[in-house]
C-alpha cells in the first residue's frame, strides 16, 4: 500500500478524501464538452471527476490561460500563436463552436476563472505547458495565481520539463509536484532516474509504458503515479488492479462506471 511521505503534508491533505485511484478529468469532459474549458471542467465534476488536468499557457501581455496548443487555431475561431496574443484578443475568440453549436460563445477561459469555478473540494492538475517558450514567466505566475487564491492544497503542477518544477519548488515548495513522461524512448530517463532522484511527489507516465513494477518502484520511495489516458472500461480496471494512485481520462463518465463509482 502506498504511503505518503510526511514531509510533503499537502499530498495527505489532498487526496484523504478520495478514493483510490483519483480520477482526473484529462482538459475536463473531452468527449461531451470542448476542452479546457469551464463546460468541460464543470461536466466532468457533475460525472463523478475527483478533479480536472488542464494546460496553462502564458499569453502576450502577461496573463495564464488554459488551453492545450501553443496557437489558438484548432479549438477557436481564430487563429495565432497564444504567445503573441493579448489576452483582450483570445477572449474574443469562440472556443466551443468548433465542437458544437450548444457551445457556441465559450471562451477561452483565464486560470483563475477555473478556480472560482471548481471551488476547493476538487483537484486540478496544471501542466505548465511552456515548451514552446521556456524562459517566459508562465511558472512564476501560476505560482503568483495559487499563493493569491490560497488553494494549495488542491493543486498539482506538473510538467515534461523538470526545470520548470524546479522553479515552482522555489516559488511554491508547499504544492506537489510531478514529472509527466513522454510514451516509449522518449521518456525513459523522466520514468527512471529523473524520477527516482529529483524533487518530486508523483510521476506522469503514459499509459502505453504503466506497468505494476512501476508503481511498485514509486511506492518504495513514498511517491504516487497517475497515468495518462485511459479511455477504456478494460483499462481502467487494469490500472485500478494494478495499484495505480491516479488515473487521467477523456471520458469521466466511462471511468466512474468502470470502478463503479456511478451508484
Amino acid at each position: 500500500m502506498w504511503i505518503c511521505n510526511p514531509t510533503f503534508p499537502n499530498l495527505i491533505l489532498m487526496f484523504e478524501n478520495f478514493p483510490l485511484p483519483i480520477l482526473l478529468a484529462h482538459r475536463g469532459d473531452k468527449v461531451d464538452a470542448p476542452e479546457n474549458t469551464l463546460p468541460a471542467f464543470e461536466q466532468a465534476i457533475q460525472k463523478g471527476a475527483d478533479g480536472v488536468e488542464l494546460d496553462a499557457k502564458l499569453t502576450a501581455d502577461g496573463h495564464v490561460v488554459v488551453i492545450h496548443d501553443s496557437t489558438v487555431n484548432r479549438t477557436t475561431d481564430g487563429k495565432g500563436r497564444i504567445a503573441s496574443l493579448l489576452l483582450e484578443d483570445i477572449r474574443k475568440l469562440d472556443a466551443g463552436l468548433w465542437f458544437d453549436e450548444k457551445f457556441r460563445g465559450t471562451k477561452v477561459p483565464m486560470l483563475e476563472e477555473v478556480f472560482e469555478t471548481l471551488g476547493r473540494d476538487k483537484i486540478i492538475n496544471i501542466e505548465l505547458k511552456n515548451y514552446s517558450t521556456p524562459f517566459n514567466s508562465l511558472v512564476l505566475k501560476v505560482c503568483e495565481l495559487i499563493k493569491r487564491h490560497n488553494n494549495h492544497n488542491q493543486i498539482i503542477l506538473s510538467s515534461f520539463y523538470a526545470s520548470n518544477l524546479r522553479v515552482a519548488a522555489q516559488a511554491l515548495p508547499e504544492v506537489s509536484r510531478a514529472l509527466l513522461a513522454m510514451p516509449g524512448s522518449a521518456g525513459l530517463w523522466a520514468r527512471s532516474f529523473g524520477f527516482m532522484f529529483g524533487d518530486f511527489q508523483a510521476l506522469h507516465p503514459h499509459i502505453s509504458n504503466a506497468t505494476r513494477e512501476q508503481v511498485q518502484r514509486a511506492h518504495r520511495v513514498h511517491r504516487r503515479v497517475h497515468v495518462w489516458t485511459a479511455n477504456t472500461p478494460e483499462e481502467v480496471i487494469r490500472l485500478r488492479d494494478w495499484g495505480f494512485d491516479g488515473i487521467m481520462t477523456d471520458d469521466p463518465l466511462m471511468a466512474v462506471r468502470a470502478l463503479g463509482r456511478d451508484g
